[in-house]
């Protein structure tokens, strides 16, 4: 089961909610509002709490040869581990050192309401929990947008996800999506991060609290995305230019990377030079890419890099592709993109093998 939702066999639901859109897996419940963060917790099946409680082991004597005649040694307790045990259903979730910080469901809720106060302006998106409830994951859309030109708007999401199984930090990421074009957006301004993780330590109840103020999610980040995206929307960059930065961008590897700089095209492998095809027929012929802001202009550019892994490249499920934009090859293509289009900006060159 791909999706791997927890499942609650008590209320027969899944541990998922989304607003107004069934997500790709067509599992849990469907709101036509935006819920308040309390809601949001019950909907996505997140309001139960995590325990650490000791381990002990025990063993068996039998002198006999029956089997009916096992003695059971007392239990002994085991140093510096416990068990993470989810208290509804009593499945143990993970195992965890002496030093281990639970971050409970609710907590994760609060990171967001603190943004704003604990005001009306965090609309939930979507929330859940995966295995046993031992991973769980929000999306929230944050106040306000960012314009660029008179048509393109980019509104404003915050992902988080923690675990209780003792594997993985608390990790929350800043992301932007077009509206336009469901394209999404990884982009990293320079100065700031637009990602967050927090070893579940004893602080880190405490960092949590302060993590928006880390990443440095104000309107002072928006701004300065609005600022970017529409400068990059006035610079032209032809078409050429165009096909140069996308195979940079596309780069898997150092080996492509040498072959470029060295101009040996026939040594690319065919794969590589498929998806900077691709790439470039999106950015082409997309109707998101003819608009004023994107036409022949450095923001369609970025644009036609983030939308072809959003709408064009094909992934084994739903699950693979969040996966990507999130954390994996998407953003990382993303993030070469913002930082090429960035010196493009400054320098205005097409030198784009020689730069960073």
């Amino acid at each position: 089961m791909a999706h791997n939702l927890n499942f609650n066999a008590d209320n027969n639901e899944y541990a998922f909610f989304s607003v107004k859109q069934r997500a790709w897996h067509g599992l849990g419940k469907i709101v036509e509002q935006y819920p308040t963060s309390a809601e949001a917790i019950k909907y996505a099946g997140l309001d139960y709490t995590v325990e650490k409680r000791p381990l002990f082991t025990f063993d068996t004597e039998n002198h006999t040869g029956d089997p009916d005649s096992d003695i059971l040694i007392p239990e002994i307790e085991v140093p510096n581990y416990f068990a993470n045990v989810r208290t509804d259903t009593e499945k143990v979730l993970g195992v965890v050192g002496k030093d281990y910080q639970i971050v409970q469901n609710i907590d994760a809720f609060e990171f967001f309401d603190a943004i704003v106060g604990g005001g009306d302006g965090i609309l939930y998106e979507t929330a859940g929990a995966l295995g046993n409830g031992e991973r769980i994951f929000i999306t929230a859309k944050l106040p306000g947008y960012i314009r660029v030109g008179k048509d393109d708007f980019i509104e404003k999401y915050l992902f988080l996800t923690t675990s209780h199984d003792g594997f993985g930090s608390i990790t929350a990421a800043f992301t932007p999506i077009r509206i336009v074009c469901n394209n999404t957006l990884n982009a990293a301004m320079r100065n700031h991060t637009d990602a967050i993780k927090i070893r579940h330590t004893a602080s880190a109840n405490d960092r949590l609290k302060q993590a928006h103020k880390l990443m440095g999610i104000s309107n002072n980040l928006a701004d300065e995305l609005k600022d970017v995206f529409n400068h990059w929307s006035k610079v032209r960059i032809t078409d050429a230019e165009v096909k140069k930065l996308i195979q940079v961008a596309m780069v898997p590897n150092k080996e492509v990377l040498n072959n470029l700089m060295a101009g040996k095209n026939d040594e690319l492998s065919t794969t590589y030079t498929n998806i900077v095809d691709k790439v470039y027929e999106y950015a082409m012929s997309s109707p998101t890419q003819q608009m004023e802001t994107t036409a022949g202009t450095l923001f369609g550019a970025y644009s036609s890099v983030t939308g072809y892994f959003q709408n064009v490249r094909n992934y084994k499920d739903g699950e693979a592709k969040f996966k990507s934009i999130i954390e994996g090859t998407a953003k990382q293509r993303a993030q070469t993109a913002f930082d090429l289009c960035s010196d493009f900006s400054k320098h205005l060159t097409t030198n784009f093998l020689t730069l960073n």
